[in-house]
């Protein structure tokens, strides 16, 4: 499947590419027909698709094939004819050493499979790139076929691309529907084993591999949080099992390192009294720092505070509401002192934690509060805050992300019992909740933290700098920049830069006419999936998506089913879905959730026409040859030259 996958989409871009009109340089050698001869020593000739008109000024017969070179471009072309007539008793061999011997170029194996390509293929060469293709063939890596590298050397030929190694790369790794996990595993593995690489450069790509690989990791940090603060006021939990939860936490730096079972809430509230009075508007942390910290002279006005806090907060519901204003109503009764002050915030900070560690975990079947509203991790930054306020500065956006992947992560790697259970009820819990909008979300986490649109995001004046260089993909052009960093790592963080390059040049747009090409690494459960999807369409005039046509192909590679090819086409809101895959059962598997597709395609007012499945090797040749009898047109264009 691999060899094929890119072509059904990538089809239609190269035939509008091939349309382009001829373009030469000085050197350049190209081969051509003499087609026609025409009065006054005019003559046609074909080039590949394309037809030009030229000058003669030396006698050729029609029906002849020539390599022809540019020797000129001022004011018109001027082609020289450097091999004579391709007599048809010549062997190609013989054809390719003429050329060779003309071009003064040496005839090693990986030139003459270079150039047999470029000639068969009808594509313009020139000296230096068949030196720099050579090389490239000579050079390949394990997992590439030189077959793989002629078919993007022709690509960058068809695509007019710049012919470089960085270009090449990309296309090469790009065009691969596998590996990418393989490689992001990789390189997470030899850079944990890396010593001498500086140690804040690697926690921050190790933990953006995590996110990429894992972009679900920070929804189950977030539930393991929740589930280890509920362990802790828990009164049925062992001593054991407490101390083992709480080493998590302290070892994730969330909770202070003196803390132990039966004083980490008070080691936890003690760091609100320092915090800023600017650092955290509308957080938790910052109420409780206010309570903390105010005067007996002021109680009204903390008591009114705190009320219009709990009244603003949208994602507290009714019952958590009135069990805090309960604790408003017994401080306000109490005579004002320093000592009730400090009561009031200790038990407000307590019923705080509760109440935003509760709501981060799915408690009955009727409560949606943790992943179905609009924010899958609403509370995250208000438990991480309760817990660990940082003094003068708020927890930023990427701390909280850093936080909660960490403590997934160190979760994972546990050898503890308590906590192993626990990470594997939070990410049972999180895959149970997965819906169509968090998985548009762990997708565009992934998108993000490769890095997709980070030359773009340079020339976006909206663009949060830090979070951009918070990314892959300039993490990884700064490694690279590293002389000191082994050949091991330098090649396993080529290979991710290059599939990222890869997915930017084989998307892009033409007219009207645009594609896009994602690799999705994920995992749940400890079970490794890549998906990836190419996406084409086109875009209305308001520069919106067209969401009434589209074609949509994703690649699975499954556990069990294995690889998986799905074509969804979408005709003016009517979808037609084949599923091309090898295993004899899926046919019976999949009838029973047609309905189900069909209601929902329904709910967001489209159509299934049909669903079918099919195998790989009965359908793959003759759906890449009916598109490419679709797509290829016959346009030329004409060009005057003299030869």
């Amino acid at each position: 499947m691999t060899s094929t996958s890119f072509n059904p989409i990538q089809v239609q871009q190269t035939a509008l590419e091939q349309n382009q009109p001829l373009s030469f340089k000085q050197g350049q050698v190209f081969h051509g027909t003499i087609k026609k001869l025409y009065p006054d020593q005019m003559a046609e000739i074909q080039v590949g698709q394309n037809k030009l008109f030229a000058k003669l000024e030396t006698p050729l017969k029609a029906g002849d094939s020539h390599f022809f070179q540019v020797t000129g471009m001022n004011p018109q072309a001027e082609l020289k004819v450097v091999t004579g007539p391709m007599q048809q008793s010549q062997t190609n061999v013989q054809q390719l050493n003429q050329l060779l011997d003309m071009m003064n170029i040496p005839k090693s194996q990986e030139m003459q499979q270079v150039l047999a390509h470029f000639v068969k293929n009808q594509l313009p060469l020139s000296k230096e790139t068949l030196v720099q293709a050579e090389n490239w063939l000579k050079n390949l890596p394990e997992s590439v076929t030189k077959q793989e590298a002629l078919q993007v050397i022709q690509k960058m030929a068809d695509m007019k691309l710049p012919f470089t190694t960085e270009v090449f790369k990309g296309l090469v790794f790009g065009s691969k529907v596998t590996g990418m996990s393989t490689a992001i595993t990789n390189l997470a593995t030899l850079l944990s084993r890396d010593t001498s690489i500086e140690p804040t450069a690697k926690s921050n790509i190790l933990l953006q591999l995590q996110m990429i690989s894992k972009p679900l990791s920070e929804a189950t940090g977030s539930t393991i949080l929740s589930k280890a603060v509920q362990s802790l006021f828990s009164n049925t939990e062992s001593d054991i099992q407490k101390s083992q939860v709480l080493s998590l936490l302290k070892n994730a730096e969330i909770m202070p390192k003196n803390s132990a079972a039966d004083n980490w809430l008070f080691e936890s509230l003690k760091q609100h009294r320092n915090l800023s009075n600017a650092s955290m508007k509308q957080s938790a942390s910052q109420l409780v720092h206010n309570v903390l910290t105010s005067k007996p002279s002021d109680a009204q006005q903390t008591i009114q505070q705190v009320q219009t806090w709990i009244n603003n907060h949208s994602s507290i519901n009714q019952e958590q509401k009135t069990q805090l204003q309960q604790l408003v109503n017994r401080f306000e009764a109490l005579p004002k002192s320093a000592a009730t002050i400090e009561l009031f915030a200790k038990q407000l900070h307590e019923q705080l934690v509760k109440t935003f560690a509760s709501q981060q975990t799915k408690t009955s079947d009727n409560e949606q509060e943790n992943f179905s509203n609009k924010d899958p991790l609403l509370n995250k930054e208000q438990l991480l805050s309760l817990l660990k306020p940082e003094a003068g500065n708020p927890l930023s956006a990427q701390a909280n992300q850093s936080a909660l992947l960490n403590l997934a992560k160190l979760a994972g790697d546990s050898s503890a019992q308590t906590v192993q259970t626990m990470h594997l009820q939070a990410e049972t819990e999180v895959l149970s909740a997965v819906d169509g909008k968090m998985m548009e979300q762990a997708i565009k986490t992934v998108l993000k933290g490769l890095g997709m649109s980070y030359e773009a995001s340079l020339n976006s004046k909206m663009t949060d700098m830090q979070e951009v260089a918070h990314s892959l993909k300039p993490q990884l052009l700064s490694l690279l920049q590293d002389s000191q960093i082994s050949s091991s790592i330098r090649e396993a963080a080529d290979n991710i830069l290059s599939r990222i390059n890869g997915m930017q040049l084989t998307s892009g747009e033409n007219g009207h006419q645009h594609q896009l090409v994602m690799q999705i690494p994920l995992q749940f459960l400890g079970k490794q999936t890549e998906a990836t999807l190419q996406w084409n369409g086109r875009m209305k005039e308001n520069g919106k998506i067209d969401s009434n046509y589209a074609r949509v192909l994703f690649y699975l590679n499954m556990e069990a089913l294995k690889e998986t090819m799905v074509d969804m086409q979408v005709q003016n809101r009517i979808i037609t879905i084949n599923v091309y895959n090898n295993e004899s059962q899926l046919e019976a598997l999949v009838e029973p959730l047609k309905e189900t597709l069909k209601k929902g395609l329904l709910d967001k007012n489209y159509q299934l026409s049909g669903l079918f499945i099919k195998p790989f090797e009965k359908t793959a040749a003759s759906q890449i040859n009916s598109m490419k009898k679709s797509e290829e047109s016959k346009l030329s264009s004409g060009v005057d030259i003299r030869i």
